[in-house]
């Protein structure tokens, strides 16, 4: 029996979950904080700003009151991006029951607090999680729209929400494993966007697949061991929201982050670049929060210090790669 569910934010990742959603025979209704979005998906039967080529099926309620969203909700999707997500949940706040769940989907860090976005959502619903769910794993919107085969990984400290939410997702071409490592999850879904970054910034500078490959694996050695630090399980990012997604984020011209860090490499400044791109770029925010965090907790993680330094010093991309590979020579595996 479809279920009544309501998804915040009409970007790309919240325009494929409700028409793929919706096909499972699921209530859907899609917001938009902007009206004039709304009215253009509803004209064009697409996303035309954000998926343009996907349909949006006239099922889908398309609406800019965030009220009328909610209201009738069994579940909540966050698909805002995360630096919004502490926003929009205020304002939705008082519309969440107490047997309501809420999925998130938006892989990044509240950069003022440093918190994860469980962390956000514990401290505005007084310490709870139980009905929290974080969804996370290699699924370019573009690709989860079209119903090209994608599996992702949905997490919460209450195993039976995360089965909830997992028959809720599974589809034909989306299959959809569960984890209680609600920390590793989040951790890995935000921290690739960096290493994603890097990655570009080198396919910029006209490197190749040796340096991609290098990059990508000491990367989610430093992934790995910052998510130890704070808690998380290291054999998660051995999984779809570690490895999965970085190596998706750090190979596919979908990735955002990837194509900032090309234009990058190739002299852009980080203005420039997010302007090329034109959508928003999670790894920004997520590379000053984590270079804090390592900081913080005394964690080595030397390609997140690079990407920092390029992207807010004004470190030339080529010196970073230098700074890489002149450091003192160490073991390859350590914690």
């Amino acid at each position: 029996m479809g279920k009544s569910l309501a998804i915040l934010g009409a970007g790309s990742w919240g325009t494929a979950l409700a028409v793929v959603l919706a096909q499972k025979g699921h209530t859907v209704s899609l917001w938009s904080r902007r009206r004039k979005l709304a009215e253009a998906i509803k004209t064009c039967g697409e996303n035309r700003r954000y998926l343009p080529g996907v349909a949006v099926p006239e099922v889908i309620e398309i609406t800019d009151d965030l009220e009328k969203t909610v209201f009738r909700a069994e579940v909540i999707v966050f698909a805002v991006p995360s630096h919004a997500f502490r926003e929009v949940l205020r304002l939705v706040k008082p519309c969440i029951g107490d047997k309501m769940v809420v999925v998130n989907a938006a892989k990044g860090l509240e950069e003022a607090s440093l918190y994860r976005l469980s962390q956000v959502f514990a401290e505005e619903m007084g310490g709870t999680l139980e009905r929290y769910v974080v969804l996370s794993g290699p699924s370019h919107a573009e690709e989860v729209g079209r119903n090209l085969p994608t599996a992702v990984v949905v997490a919460s400290v209450q195993k039976q929400t995360s089965e909830y939410v997992q028959e809720l997702f599974m589809l034909p071409t989306l299959r959809v494993y569960t984890n209680q490592d609600i920390i590793g999850v989040e951790l890995g879904g935000a921290l690739k966007n960096i290493i994603a970054l890097a990655t570009g910034i080198a396919e910029g500078l006209g490197f190749g697949d040796n340096t991609r490959a290098a990059l990508m694996t000491r990367g989610l050695a430093e992934i790995t061991r910052l998510g130890a630090r704070l808690g998380a399980d290291p054999l998660t990012f051995s999984g779809l929201a570690g490895i999965g997604d970085l190596i998706v984020t750090c190979t596919s011209m979908h990735s955002r982050n990837r194509r900032a860090g090309i234009e990058i490499g190739r002299g852009k400044s980080l203005a420039e670049a997010l302007a090329a791109v034109n959508m928003v770029v999670e790894g920004v925010r997520t590379t000053r929060a984590a270079y804090r965090l390592a900081l913080a907790y005394s964690v080595d993680m030397p390609i997140t210090e690079q990407t920092y330094r390029v992207l807010f010093e004004n470190l030339p991309p080529a010196q970073a790669v230098k700074n890489l590979l002149q450091r003192e020579r160490t073991c390859e595996i350590r914690m």
